[in-house]
């Protein structure tokens, strides 16, 4: 099945985390995306481990784990840009191309003929999207970023973690690169956007564009509503663990064999949830009358709430309130998230048979990712290739671009390839 990107020629010159998350967003949605990797080398995420993918007897191959989670269904290209030869190359591929994805320090491919200008007047269609940490201007521009010290600056570290005067309290990171990854997911939806001007059947302009995007932007922007209650009212969000600064009940609590998480939204669900669990005179107090009121009065409904969950098991509150449409839930841990019973019924677990270069070089059948929460009815995500070993489509890609075995082979021996 044709996916929805069918036919989209991306060249991908990133690395590390937020372009090469873009990029299989869109290669998962049909699009050929060609990976450039340094040869030798590639990606710095091939060398991110521990933990790296285990072999048929259980020992630990060279392929990291962190580069699977971003390069499935990719080609992956050897090529020096250091060298004219290799310069020359990409500009043969830009010139095919309807997207390019690079995430250099600004201005680092001017030097090779590889900035967004210089491949403009090759390909006027191209839509090229830079990645950096503080973007293309300002006085930050030519400063490395990289996802901690983005949550950092944006004030996200701030908001994650418990309050200072609690065990354990002060900033957090989040758990996962969040930065890097909303960037991705923003990226992608720049380049559709600018493919839509580009060629909408109304109003098409016919020209690609540059885009620019930021990790710096990005972190501010996901600050959300933490960031308009700074805007609106001039007060600085604290820390303060699970819970919400505008909803209550709204965390996890104790219960006889754990914890769970309650996540009330509305006061219907605050009356069923004090019925359900025997208490209905809580549904009547006026102190908890409405969410602002739970709220204002939170240092007294929680404790009490407290004391109620510890009274059952994480799986009776479960079952009892799931039938009342209370939303309640384990805290899983990751393995215990993939053996839930939704995640296995969406197919979230996804499995791809490795390539015979791979199964040869690794002794590994397969690689196993998360699958594409994008659900298109009539144009799902399309499965190609899992990732890919360095430079494993090298000559693939080369003779698509119609160099013969010799000439590739004459690349080979100089580096360039």
């Amino acid at each position: 099945m044709a996916g929805a990107l069918e036919g989209l020629k991306v060249l991908d010159l990133s690395r590390v985390l937020a372009g090469p998350w873009c990029t299989q967003m869109l290669a998962d949605l049909g699009a050929d995306v060609v990976k450039v990797e340094k040869p030798g080398e590639g990606d710095d995420t091939r060398q991110w481990g521990p933990p790296f993918v285990r072999d048929a007897r259980g020992e630990p191959t060279t392929q990291s784990t962190y580069f699977l989670a971003c390069n499935r269904n990719k080609r992956s290209l050897t090529l020096d840009i250091a060298t004219p030869e290799g310069q020359a190359l990409v500009r043969q591929m830009a010139a095919r191309s309807d997207v390019l994805v690079e995430n250099f320090k600004v201005g680092g491919l001017r030097k090779y003929g590889l900035d967004y200008d210089s491949l403009k007047a090759i390909n006027p269609r191209l839509i090229y999207c830079s990645i950096t940490g503080f973007g293309q201007d300002g006085p930050y521009a030519q400063r490395a970023g990289y996802d901690l010290m983005i949550q950092a600056m944006s004030g996200m570290m701030s908001i994650t973690g418990r309050p200072d005067g609690e065990a354990g309290g002060g900033p957090l990171r989040v758990g996962v690169a969040i930065t890097d990854l909303f960037t991705g997911l923003y990226a992608a939806n720049a380049i559709l956007a600018a493919l839509n001007v580009r060629d909408n059947a109304h109003s098409g302009t016919g020209q690609g564009q540059h885009i620019d995007m930021a990790l710096l932007d990005v972190g501010m922007a996901v600050l959300a509503n933490q960031a308009t209650a700074y805007l609106n009212t001039g007060e600085i969000p604290q820390r303060q663990g699970n819970s919400h600064p505008s909803l209550a009940p709204y965390q996890d609590f104790p219960t006889a064999d754990g914890a769970m998480l309650l996540a009330i939204g509305n006061d219907g669900q605050f009356q069923r949830f004090c019925v359900a669990a025997g208490q209905p005179d809580w549904a009547n107090d006026p102190r908890y009358a409405s969410n602002t009121l739970r709220v204002r009065h939170r240092e007294v409904l929680i404790p009490l709430l407290s004391a109620l969950t510890r009274t059952r098991r994480t799986a009776d509150w479960v079952a009892l309130l799931g039938d009342q449409a209370v939303p309640c839930g384990p805290i899983n841990d990751i393995g215990a998230a993939f053996a839930d019973a939704q995640v296995q019924a969406r197919g979230l677990r996804l499995s791809q048979p490795c390539s015979p270069a791979a199964r040869t070089q690794l002794q590994v059948d397969a690689f196993h990712t998360v699958a594409s929460p994008l659900r298109l009815a009539a144009t799902p995500p399309v499965l190609r290739h899992a990732p890919p070993l360095l430079g494993e489509h090298t000559d693939q890609v080369l003779a698509e671009l119609g160099l013969d075995p010799a000439r590739i082979a004459a690349l080979r021996q100089a580096g360039v390839v």
